[in-house]
């Protein structure tokens, strides 16, 4: 007797285990796209992008002090740069859709009052060098640079005055987003802090 229940003891641990091997099966299992060429299924499955920079090397420590400054720098100002472009997509349309002038200028003074209001604290403790770094975000997230963005909303005299001011303090408003050349460290933290590296 005490054999026989040892024996269906083992059956019962034999038939759960493999109760539980068949649910898991059917847990893992994903409808996928495939291709059939000459009798091979070829698996199609997008898969999320991976981005890969090359290993930083520093020949210093002042190097990678430097680094590591302007990478604190565009994760400060990075937020308002796609604040701005997300401004941009909203009210680009409603301000082109406005046929008044009075109207339109109305809008922009409402929107410029709301902003200061809202980041002139922020923008007003940036440095120099975190607003060179705005202006360039600002141009690669709306694809226009300042300059042209001023001209188009508040006219050729604000955005040459604008451009005068910039230029005292060793800024363009006209430079544009290069991210393959002269931009390319900049794009290259972007685009880690983008992924959620940085």
């Amino acid at each position: 007797m005490n054999r026989w229940i040892k024996i269906a003891g083992l059956f019962l641990v034999v038939v759960l285990v493999f109760a539980n091997s068949l649910t898991a099966q059917e847990n893992d299992s994903v409808l996928m796209m495939g291709i059939i060429e000459d009798g091979d299924t070829i698996i199609h499955r997008n898969i999320p992008e991976v981005v890969v920079f090359p290993e930083r090397e520093f020949r210093n420590a002042w190097q990678e002090r430097r680094y590591n400054r302007f990478v604190s720098r565009v994760k400060k100002v990075y937020p308002y740069a796609k604040l701005a472009g997300e401004m941009l997509e909203e009210y680009e349309p409603k301000y082109m859709a406005l046929d008044d002038d009075r109207e339109r200028r109305r809008m922009m003074k409402d929107l410029e009052k709301q902003l200061l209001d809202e980041y002139k604290d922020d923008l007003k403790r940036m440095t120099i060098t975190e607003g060179r770094i705005l202006l360039k975000l600002i141009d690669r997230e709306a694809s226009r640079t300042s300059f042209t963005l001023i001209k188009e909303f508040r006219g050729g005299v604000p955005a040459v005055f604008w451009q005068g001011i910039a230029r005292l303090f060793g800024s363009d408003l006209k430079a544009e987003y290069d991210p393959e050349g002269e931009d390319r460290v900049l794009e290259e933290i972007v685009s880690l802090i983008e992924v959620g590296y940085l």
